[in-house]
């Protein structure tokens, strides 16, 4: 697999740790060539904020740095790939698929205890059945669904914004904290109950237009989460435990978030152990089309002046037995993790303790001064 696609439609858009400049470069990728756009744009929260963003970039051919091989290749000592948002906030809309929407409702029931979820699983499916798939959420039906539910007793927090008017939208990461491709994820080493969460994520300029795609981990501690619904910070927000990238695909003429509506976003796991597992999560299984989480994330309601990007959720949830039986899965320290698909191209982490692997110290501070520095800021 090649880590983007070859398409010489494509426009991409990424950032890159420089060693020469010794700070951040925001930079386009076209024809598998690299172009420093940092001069100009200085953040790409500037960047997406242009108008006509599709022809500035076909236009664009000033500060060439090299082809996209060479950028990424071992051994290069000039530059490293960063995740492609810098001062976007980072969000994320939980149970948007009915097959995690049932998973989120076992970790509720079995208190975050593993052991307890098969049984659970089975109990829940034969109440429930496939109807969830088939239910618009805040539909008519869904609301008679929802009372037949507590009838029964089944009722939870998680169907409601499963299936209720308002989607589950949280706060992923701060701005500049995601880690991009190559680099290691992680979890926190008092976790026994993990797993990876591969997502598209779209790109979201301060008016609320999205403008282009890229794929993320929204790496997730199951076990905290099923102790309390309160503890979703520390389940979702540590130490690289949000990894985007590899660049992000610009939308365009031949490109567009239609495309994203049918992207089937696959996952493949390597254990240093010899574990594998391979699965798949296709977007038109979601249950809230994109445009509708972006309507609930950004508006009138609530603004974003630097931009937002936001991870739409997966119908991924693993349940095969990796330790023992009725354990289901977790992560191994050195587990390799790929997310690929045919239009965004693969994103691939190695898993650490979130406590192991360098704090998180280049914040928005750091960036500004290094602008500041080479007089990118302009008046």
């Amino acid at each position: 697999m090649t880590m983007i696609p070859k398409d010489d439609s494509a426009l991409w858009i990424g950032r890159v740790w420089s060693n020469n400049e010794g700070g951040p470069r925001v930079v386009l990728v076209k024809h598998h060539q690299v172009y420093d756009l940092t001069p100009q744009y200085p953040t790409v929260s500037d960047l997406f904020d242009s108008d006509s963003l599709e022809t500035v970039l076909r236009d664009w051919d000033d500060n060439p740095i090299g082809s996209w091989e060479q950028l990424i290749a071992e051994g290069n000592q000039d530059y490293s790939l960063l995740s492609p948002l810098d001062l976007q906030a980072i969000k994320a809309a939980g149970v948007t698929f009915a097959v995690s929407m049932l998973e989120r409702v076992i970790e509720e029931n079995a208190g975050g205890d593993p052991q307890k979820a098969e049984s659970l699983r089975q109990e829940l499916n034969q109440a429930i059945g496939n109807d969830l798939r088939q239910v618009e959420p805040g539909s008519d039906s869904a609301q008679k669904l929802k009372a037949f539910l507590q009838e029964k007793g089944l009722w939870s927090q998680y169907l409601e914004v499963g299936i209720g008017p308002d989607a589950e939208i949280f706060t992923k990461g701060q701005p500049m904290s995601s880690v991009g491709a190559g680099a290691s994820v992680g979890v926190l080493s008092t976790s026994y109950w993990n797993n990876p969460e591969p997502e598209v994520v779209l790109a979201i300029n301060h008016q609320g237009k999205i403008v282009g795609a890229t794929l993320g981990n929204d790496v997730n501690l199951r076990d905290y989460e099923g102790r309390s619904a309160l503890l979703l910070g520390k389940a979702k927000d540590n130490n690289a435990s949000c990894a985007i990238g590899p660049l992000i695909r610009i939308f365009t003429a031949q490109f567009m978030l239609g495309d994203i509506e049918s992207e089937v976003v696959n996952l493949d796991i390597k254990g240093k152990d010899g574990f594998s597992l391979s699965e798949s999560s296709d977007m038109k299984n979601i249950s809230r089309t994109p445009q509708k989480l972006v309507r609930q994330l950004i508006g009138d309601h609530h603004q974003y002046p630097d931009g937002v990007a936001l991870f739409l959720g997966t119908m991924f949830a693993p349940i095969q037995d990796r330790d023992e039986p009725g354990s289901g899965f977790t992560h191994h320290v050195g587990d390799v993790v790929t997310i690929h698909s045919k239009h965004l191209g693969v994103l691939t982490n190695t898993v650490e303790h979130s406590e192991k692997l360098p704090p998180w110290e280049y914040g928005v501070r750091e960036l500004y001064k290094y602008l500041f520095a080479k007089n990118l800021l302009g008046s």
